[in-house]
This record gives C-alpha cells, sequence and structure tokens, in this order.
C-alpha cells in the first residue's frame, strides 16, 4: 500500500511541477530574472529528484529498472539511491553515459523522462515569451 501511494504523490509531484510551464501567473516573461531561474531550477530539480525516487522505489520492490555493476543486492541502499538519482539526473539533462541502462519498464520510464527534459527548456521559453507579449 505503502509504495502506491509513494508512487502516485511522487508521480503528482512531477505533474504538477509541469503545470507551472503553463500557468501565466507564475513566470514573470518580461526579463531573465532571478525568479524564473529559480522557477526553472525547482522544475527540474522535482523531476529529477521524482523520476530517481521511481527508479528506487520500483528497484526496492523488486523490479530491475537500470543495469549496472552497483545495483546488486549487496549495494547498500544508500548507494541504490545515489545511482538512481545519478541516472535520472543524466537521463534529465542529456542522453546519459551509458554507464548505467535502463532495462524493462525502465527503458520507457526513462524515454519519458529525456523527452520532459528535452521540451522542459521549450516549454519555460515559450511561456516567456507569451506572457512578454500579454504585459
Amino acid at each position: 500500500m505503502h509504495f502506491y501511494l509513494s508512487m502516485i504523490i511522487i508521480i503528482l509531484s512531477i505533474i504538477l511541477s509541469l503545470k507551472t510551464l503553463f500557468v501565466p501567473q507564475k513566470i514573470k516573461g518580461k526579463q531573465v530574472s532571478l525568479e524564473n531561474f529559480l522557477t526553472l531550477a525547482l522544475i527540474y530539480a522535482t523531476v529529477m529528484a521524482g523520476f530517481g525516487l521511481l527508479y528506487y522505489l520500483l528497484d526496492l520492490r523488486g523490479l530491475w529498472v537500470l543495469a549496472d555493476g552497483s545495483m546488486r543486492l549487496s549495494v547498500s541502499s544508500y548507494e541504490r539511491m545515489a545511482t538512481s538519482m545519478y541516472f535520472s539526473a543524466i537521463t534529465l539533462f542529456s542522453v546519459g553515459y551509458g554507464d548505467i541502462s535502463p532495462i524493462g519498464i525502465g527503458r520507457i520510464i526513462a524515454v519519458l523522462e529525456a523527452l520532459i527534459g528535452y521540451t522542459i527548456p521549450a516549454a519555460f521559453v515559450t511561456r516567456a515569451v507569451f506572457d512578454h507579449k500579454k504585459a
């Protein structure tokens, strides 16, 4: 039960964070500002942490979603969490280094995360331009 509740909370957090890009009152498009930068950084951090937690929870549940040498059962929970967060960050910000590979359902999750990672800047700039034109 806790597993499914955690999954729902994480997915809702990601969705609500991404929703910020589409709410005109939240992002001021007048200029590049500290507020805009912090908003974008917070969106990225939430999405990265959310996907990292998804990888980690699925791994704890026994569903192998990441393949590398450190994801064995003998590795501590902290190291597994760190690997999940690292993979999430690398997937969100780039196409990855190849040291960790998604497997099974992890491939679908990684593709979705990469897609989100590529569209966040475009959505952010588009929102800022539309808000600037309205002002």
